[in-house]
C-alpha cells in the first residue's frame, strides 16, 4: 500500500505530427473541456486514460509539486511503497512547453538520486510502481506515472480496407471527439464503411454499433470486428431505417469507390442524424457548413485532419 498526499492534478504530455496539430487539439478539448495554452502537454483535475488518445504519450497523477528539486527529494522521503517494487523516470526527455530538454546524463543522475530517498526496493527492469517527475516552467512535479500504449497500432494491419478510409490514428481520436466520457453512452456509426471507427471505439469500451448500406462493406466490417477479437451489432440498411436513438452519431460521409453521395444525400442522412441522436461529429471532404445548419445542428467545434491528398473536415454538431 503506497502512502499518497492525493492532489487531483494530472499532467498530460502528448505528440502530433504537424498535419495532426488541430486534430490533437480538437481531441483534447474535447477530453478536457478547454484548450491547452501548451502545443504538447496539459494540466487538469480530470483522469482520463492515455491509451485512450493516438497523442497522449505519458499521465502523471501528481504526488508532490515544488519549484525545488531538493524539497521533492524531502517530501519523496515520505512515501513508503511497502513490499511493493518501485523506480523513477524523469519525463523531460523532450522540449515540454518553454522547458527546455534535460539530457540523458542528466536525467539518470535525477532519477537515482530521487530513487535513493524513497523507502522500498527498487528495481529497474521490472518495478511494480512507477513514478514519474517533471519540469515544466520552473517546477518540478512527483507523482505516479503511467505509460501510454499504442492500441491503435495494432489495428493497422486488418483483413479488409481500402485506401480512402479514416487512419486507425484520426479514426480513434474521431471516437473520442464524439464520446470523451462513455458511461452511460450509446452511440451509432450509420456510414460505418469497413469499420475503422467501429473496432477504435468498442477497443476503447465504447458501447457503439456500425451500420451500412452496403452489403460487402458490412460483410467486410465485421470481419474486421471479429478480427481482433471485439463483439459489435453491424445492420444493413440506410440511416432512414433507424428507429433507435441514440446519444451520439458519427458520420463519415460517403466518398469512396463503393458509395458516392450527392449532397441531396449528405442532406438526408445529416436530416436523419439530427432524428436519432443528440450529437453528431460528421467527417467530410467537402465544405457542408450551409446543410449541417439546415439539418438543425449547430458547430460546435471544428478541425481539419490531413492525409496525403485528402483534407477532412471534423465537424462536432450539437
Amino acid at each position: 500500500m503506497i502512502n499518497e498526499q492525493h492532489t487531483n492534478k494530472y499532467i498530460y504530455t502528448y505528440v502530433h505530427h504537424v498535419d495532426e496539430y488541430d486534430l490533437c487539439r480538437m481531441e483534447m478539448r474535447s477530453f478536457f473541456g478547454v484548450d491547452s495554452s501548451s502545443s504538447n502537454y496539459m494540466i487538469s483535475n480530470l483522469e482520463v486514460d492515455p491509451s485512450r488518445s493516438p497523442f497522449i504519450q505519458d499521465r502523471l497523477e501528481v504526488l508532490f509539486e515544488d519549484h525545488s528539486i531538493e524539497n521533492i527529494k524531502k517530501l519523496v522521503k515520505n512515501l513508503i511503497v511497502g513490499e511493493k517494487t518501485y523506480k523513477v523516470v524523469c519525463l523531460n526527455n523532450f522540449v515540454i512547453g518553454q522547458t527546455k530538454k534535460i539530457s540523458q546524463p542528466e536525467r539518470r543522475r535525477i532519477e537515482r538520486e530521487l530513487g535513493l530517498c524513497i523507502e522500498g526496493d527498487p528495481d529497474l527492469n521490472y518495478p511494480e510502481v512507477i513514478f514519474g517527475l517533471i519540469l515544466i516552467d520552473g517546477t518540478w512535479y512527483f507523482g505516479k506515472h503511467l505509460k501510454s500504449e499504442s492500441i491503435w497500432r495494432k489495428h493497422l494491419h486488418k483483413p479488409n480496407s481500402y485506401s480512402t478510409a479514416l487512419s486507425t490514428r484520426v479514426a480513434r481520436a474521431v471516437a473520442n471527439i464524439a464520446i470523451p466520457q462513455p458511461q452511460n453512452i450509446r452511440a451509432i456509426d450509420p456510414c460505418c464503411g469497413i469499420g475503422t471507427v467501429i473496432v477504435e471505439a468498442l477497443s476503447m469500451g465504447i458501447d457503439i454499433e456500425g451500420r451500412d448500406i452496403n452489403h460487402f462493406v458490412c460483410s467486410g466490417s465485421r470481419e474486421n470486428i471479429a478480427y481482433f477479437g471485439l463483439q459489435g451489432k453491424i445492420t444493413l440498411g440506410p440511416i432512414s431505417e433507424v428507429t433507435e436513438h441514440y446519444d451520439v452519431a458519427i458520420i463519415d460521409l460517403p466518398y469512396n469507390l463503393f458509395t458516392h453521395s450527392s449532397r441531396e444525400d449528405q442532406y438526408n442522412i445529416l436530416k436523419h442524424a439530427r432524428r436519432i441522436a443528440d450529437r453528431v461529429v460528421v467527417v467530410t471532404i467537402e465544405t457542408i457548413d450551409d446543410l449541417i445548419h439546415d439539418a438543425g445542428f449547430t458547430i460546435a467545434d471544428r478541425c481539419i485532419a490531413k492525409k496525403q491528398s485528402f483534407l477532412r473536415q471534423i465537424l462536432l454538431c450539437q
